[in-house]
């Protein structure tokens, strides 16, 4: 180290080693809390909803989607996954429920970003709890977008919603009710789609939430079902049996995704794909 450092021939090579650290400096962590990213890497939810949007769905047409979760560290199977994804025929989007990071560190978000920018239909992500550790909150915001957030497609609206209230010491603000309820109350459209992280049945949703919660959920015409992931496995029920269908997301490392089809009010059928 002295001897390459110091003198090469006799010649200093600390201007050179600067030089060379200064001119890759963009490609340098100084913290692995560190949430900076190219422009390309930032805004992700934004910029994968105006891809959205130049794919209109007419109002009345059959909705067709992937379902998964729980990305994490599994990047070998993230590349598997969309390979077969992209051989699903009239998919028109994909949703990620939560957990694209283990760490909450925006590195892991843009390398779960760099295997799912190859998928031939746009990606939407809901935070999960592993995306808040440390400064994930930062860099989830950064990286992707709002926590709390919604679009219409066709004449569905989807709403993401940010459940994972152990991540806040379950001091009552995730989910957000007020949110919630906000977004279940629009009569402009269809059908009504939630997606979250943790299921509201789950030990780190908040448990003074858990009822305001599915209370909500119960009450909307417009619901079709709840969609959530952070249990690594696929399931599907009537979880509190009040007519209420919540759909459980397996994760990457499981190998397995969901193909849900959407027609009508509310009806509804899935494939379960294996990669």
């Amino acid at each position: 180290m002295r001897s390459f450092f110091r003198t090469f021939s006799g010649r200093s090579l600390l201007p050179v080693a600067a030089a060379l650290l200064l001119s890759g400096c963009d490609l340098l962590e100084f913290s692995p809390n560190d949430h900076r990213a190219p422009d390309s890497e930032r805004d992700l939810t934004a910029k994968n909803l105006a891809l959205l949007a130049q794919r209109p769905l007419p109002a009345g047409d059959t909705l067709r989607f992937v379902f998964t979760g729980d990305s994490q560290r599994f990047y070998d199977d993230a590349e598997d996954l969309v390979r077969s994804v992209n051989q699903q025929p009239g998919i028109q989007f994909m949703l990620v429920a939560g957990d694209i990071s283990d760490f909450g560190f925006a590195r892991e978000m843009r390398w779960i970003n760099h295997d799912l920018r190859k998928l031939k239909v746009p990606y939407l992500t809901v935070v999960g709890n592993h995306d808040l550790v440390g400064n994930g909150r930062k860099a989830y915001e950064a990286i992707f977008g709002p926590r709390n957030y919604s679009f219409v497609y066709g004449d569905t609206k989807f709403i993401f919603v940010d459940t994972n209230g152990r991540e806040y010491n379950f001091d009552g603000t995730a989910p957000d009710m007020t949110f919630v309820k906000r977004e279940l109350a629009d009569n402009s459209v269809r059908r009504h789609v939630i997606i979250s992280h943790v299921p509201p049945q789950d030990e780190d949703f908040d448990p003074a939430l858990s009822e305001p919660y599915a209370a909500a959920l119960r009450e909307d015409p417009r619901l079709v079902f709840e969609l959530n992931g952070h249990r690594h496995a696929f399931s599907i029920g009537e979880v509190f049996g009040d007519g209420v269908t919540y759909i459980n997301s397996s994760s990457f490392e499981s190998r397995q995704y969901v193909v849900l089809t959407v027609w009508g009010d509310k009806q509804f059928c899935l494939k379960q794909v294996t990669f």
